[in-house]
């Protein structure tokens, strides 16, 4: 499959994302609930980390390699489907509606974005090619 997402335009949804995971609990009304909340900041955290880290030309500090921060993505993406069960807020409809939408974003931008790396960090032999 051809990804229509390039790494340069992964920078829009990845910066959408960060403060609508954050906003969430007040968001979809579940401010109550600490774990889903909690979750939601930890997860907003790791997203704004992985990219202010990430060897993009939005990265602030270019250490993480763009394939890695894909891979982070789809960690979070998969986290975010499986916590209403794995952290037991999956009663809490707002909540579990929340993350299941979170999670198929984050899951559907990783799967269309390019695994592209910058090419002044590409090493011959790397199999970025």
């Amino acid at each position: 499959m051809d990804q229509p997402i390039s790494r340069r335009q992964h920078a829009i949804p990845e910066f959408t994302m960060i403060p609508s995971i954050a906003a969430a609990p007040a968001a979809f009304g579940f401010t109550d609930d600490k774990t889903a909340s909690t979750l939601c900041y930890v997860l907003s955290g790791t997203a704004l980390l992985s990219s202010l880290f990430t060897r993009a030309e939005w990265g602030a500090v270019k250490v993480i390699p763009y394939k890695a921060h894909l891979a982070i993505d789809a960690v979070s993406g998969l986290t975010a489907l499986s916590a209403p069960w794995l952290f037991g807020f999956a009663k809490n409809k707002r909540a579990r509606n929340a993350f299941l939408i979170m999670g198929a974003i984050a899951g559907i931008v990783t799967a269309l974005s390019r695994p592209e790396e910058m090419p002044e960090y590409e090493t011959e032999g790397s199999g970025d090619e």
